[in-house]
Formats: structure tokens, sequence, C-alpha cells
């Protein structure tokens, strides 16, 4: 079985489905019967693709990718297969598929659809793409892989794809991802010029992750003498989020930190009194595992898959009524019992969620393709 796997995601972008194609690619499990080439652009030779052993880089160096990319939307050519070559299987990890020959079989990563759920929140240009390609895209599919039972069922209604097409299949978190040494924590807080203690927010400044109503919540706490740290790259929409943070009555007190290296997260993760999730919708949501993974308490919405991927590990709230949250912050900033059951409850769930899980589970779905 030799499967062909658009790697373009993890030569271009360092988080999101680059991420994930990063980690499921260096994951894969070494198979006899089973072999995997790995298809990219590189025209300037200058790309950088992700490492994986066992697997073949198939490097696309005739034309640009970009040149290729608007061929594929405007006329349909050239066909995906060849030019990255014959394989019994081809997969698409960034929700559409492009021009395939007829008779491939082809599975696509759909990793939500909060552009059709939610499309006041998405950037223009990416959902007029998607708005127009999503349906063809979900009919040419053998199969559609996504992370989350959430996403799936969403899918599912929205766009017609059969349960049994569907494999929902959960994403994994880094083995970086674990408690930093008190050296390590104090030294990314002096470096990031934090000097008090600090609740942790983590996503990109977008209009989905709901900041807005987390600074509200953050003024409102009386009880807490400390940060709030807003971690993450800018988005799209992001204007008015950034004039709520400088409106804000305790605008010195918030911390916005756009680039900050693995090591100085991990460090601030294990450092903050809790992570704050206030997400209208979130496909699977890497923050609050990544957070207990390190050992650090949850408060988050349920927003999209995130009460499925948190379980009982973490303190979740069904509606954004702010005298909830704030009794829960409060608790879990002076209630010793709870902070320790809830890290106790985040360190066994975080457990479930490992990369080489998720490339397994990408092979047998590849499997059940190609019978």
């Amino acid at each position: 079985m030799r499967i062909c796997i658009d790697i373009q995601p993890a030569v271009t972008q360092r988080a999101g489905i680059g991420r994930y194609v990063s980690e499921l690619v260096g994951h894969l499990p070494k198979e006899d019967d089973c072999n995997f080439d790995l298809f990219y652009f590189d025209f300037k030779g200058r790309a950088r693709p992700p490492r994986a052993e066992s697997c073949t880089l198939k490097r696309y160096s005739k034309l640009p990718g970009m040149l290729v990319q608007q061929a594929w939307k405007r006329v349909g050519w050239p066909r995906f297969d060849s030019i990255a070559g014959d394989a019994d299987l081809y997969h698409f990890p960034n929700f559409i598929i492009p021009p395939l020959s007829s008779g491939k079989k082809a599975v696509v990563s759909i990793h939500d659809i909060s552009f059709i759920l939610h499309p006041e929140f998405a950037e223009k240009r990416n959902l007029d793409y998607l708005s127009r390609r999503i349906k063809a895209t979900v009919q040419r599919a053998d199969a559609v892989i996504t992370i989350s039972e959430q996403s799936a069922s969403d899918i599912n209604k929205h766009l017609g794809v059969p349960r049994e097409k569907l494999s929902p299949i959960h994403l994994g978190v880094s083995q970086s991802f674990q408690p930093a040494q008190d050296e390590d924590i104090l030294s990314a807080k002096q470096a990031l010029g934090l000097d008090r203690p600090f609740i942790l927010m983590v996503g990109t400044f977008e209009p989905r992750k709901n900041i807005p109503y987390a600074v509200e919540l953050f003024e409102k706490m009386s009880f807490f003498d400390g940060d709030l740290v807003i971690v993450g790259q800018k988005g799209w929409k992001n204007e008015a989020i950034f004039d709520v943070i400088t409106a804000s009555s305790r605008s010195a007190r918030i911390k916005t930190i756009q680039a900050v290296s693995d090591q100085h997260l991990v460090s601030l993760y294990s450092g903050a009194e809790f992570l704050l999730m206030t997400s209208l919708y979130e496909g699977f949501g890497f923050p609050p595992v990544e957070a207990m993974a390190c050992h650090t308490p949850v408060l988050t919405s349920a927003g999209g898959s995130l009460a499925e991927i948190c379980g009982d590990a973490a303190i979740v709230i069904e509606e954004y009524d702010p005298e909830l949250w704030l009794e829960k912050a409060q608790a879990i900033l002076h209630d010793s019992g709870l902070r320790n059951d809830l890290v106790a409850r985040g360190i066994e769930k975080a457990k479930n969620y490992t990369w080489q899980k998720t490339a397994d589970e990408h092979v047998s779905a590849y499997r059940k393709v190609v019978k």
C-alpha cells in the first residue's frame, strides 16, 4: 500500500494544520506493507519539510507552488497525481481535494466546519474559498478524517457526509508539554516581563476565541491581584479585540504576547494559576490538553468539542454567565483541594492524547479505504 500525503501545510506554516501534518508524518508507523510519499512544492529550494523516518520526500520544483495552486483553482489542472506520482491513496490534510484523476482514492482532513457554523468569525478570503469547494470535496472523498466526535457530528449534519465515511481521530500533544522546573518558569517570566501571578489564555487573536469576554471577566476579578496573560499570533478581525484590551479598566494588568518559544510556552503553562479558555467554538482545542500535561488547572467553555476533549478533567461551563465563571475562577484560585483534583484528573486525561495514537489511527483509516 502506497500512501501519498500532501505535506505543503507543514512547509508553509508552523502552527495549526502545519503542526498537525508535521506531527502526523513524524509518527507514522513503520509497517512492511505500507509506504509513504510526502509531497511538497519547493521551487526555490528553500523549503524545510518535516522530519519523517521511513517516508519518501517528493519535492516538486518545476513550477512555483503558488502558480500550480492557482491553476488548480482556475482551470482544474494539472492533476495532483500527475505531479506527485502514482499511489494507492492520496491524503489531503487541509480541507480541500485538488484536481485528481478519476478512480484515484482520496482521504481529506476537515478539521472542523466553524466557517459554516460561524461564518461571521471567518477570514473572508478563506471563507469564500472553502464555501465554494467544500461540497465537491466531500463528494469526491472516499473518507473524511476529522479531529473530534463533535466535528464528525457537525460534518454529518451540515455537509451530509455519511457516518461510515467519517473517521473522528483526536489529535496529540507533544511530549515537550510537561511541568517546567521552577528556574525555567522564573527565567521565562523574567524574559517576558511578568512579575506577578497570572491567569493564562492561549490562542490566535481572532473573534472565535472570545477574548473580549475573558477581558470582561478579568475586570471583575477583584479577588485576584495578578495579570491576565494572552499568548497568540495575530489572526483576522482582531482590531476590535485589541481595542477592548486597550480600553479595559485593568489594561495595565493585561499582557499580550504574540511570539513565544515552545520552551517559554511550556513554562507559561506550568507557572499559570490556571488556563482560561472562553472560545465560542473549537474543533479540538490544544491549549486545555497542553495545560493539563503541564499540571495546570483548566477553566473552559464547552464551545465546539471542548467538553468532549476535556471531560471531567476541567471545569467546563456551558453558558456565558459571568457570575458563574467568576465563582469557578475564585474556587480554582483559593480551593487547594479543587486545584489538586483538577491537576490529577488533567494528568490522566492528557495521557489519552498522543501523536503516536493519532498516526496509528490515520493508518487504520487509510487501510479501510484501500482494501
